[in-house]
């Protein structure tokens, strides 16, 4: 079951829970969605609000929902799903089922779909996308080091609008 709390009462340390533990971004509707498994990203206070920023590369299918639709999740699972996130990460929504491969159980809120084995998830609107640009770099070796084929992210900020936290 999960309760709603609000952004500052979490005790989540970003650093950990994108980059190590790593999280399912998903956008869509019930019907029609896709999640992917991200490791760059953060939290943080923009314009004002509690904000999550998240990085997608151009190929992967997850952009074309993250376009459509006003609103994305971030749903933070346990490590016993490793292996699910690594599906996530390494497999196309055009060519599986996610949630029937990995066996992980969507759940729709009004704003966006998130999953049932999350411990955390945040349900974020779309303030502003977008691009990284090659040009922006000041440590060219990062250009290098992470875009050898020139497929820059795209990038999204969105207002928190809710935290759900699993009792």
């Amino acid at each position: 079951m999960f309760v709603e709390k609000k952004p500052e009462e979490l005790a989540v340390n970003p650093f950990g829970a994108i980059g190590r533990q790593w999280m399912l971004v998903t956008a869509g509707r019930e019907g029609s969605y896709n999640t992917m498994t991200a490791s760059w990203g953060g939290l943080g206070v923009l314009w004002g609000k509690d904000v999550s920023f998240v990085f997608v590369r151009p190929q992967r299918y997850t952009l074309e929902f993250m376009d459509r639709e006003d609103y994305y999740t971030l749903s933070f699972l346990p490590e016993q799903y490793r292996e699910a996130l690594n599906v996530c990460g390494t497999r196309s929504g055009r060519e599986i089922d996610k949630a029937e491969e990995t066996g992980l159980t969507p759940a729709f809120t009004a704003e966006a779909p998130y999953f049932e084995q999350a411990e955390l998830v945040l349900v974020c609107r779309k303030l502003y996308r977008g691009s990284i640009e090659p040009e922006e770099f000041l440590d060219r070796t990062q250009d290098a080091r992470w875009y050898g084929e020139k497929d820059y992210h795209k990038v999204f900020v969105g207002e928190i609008v809710k935290v759900l936290v699993k009792e």
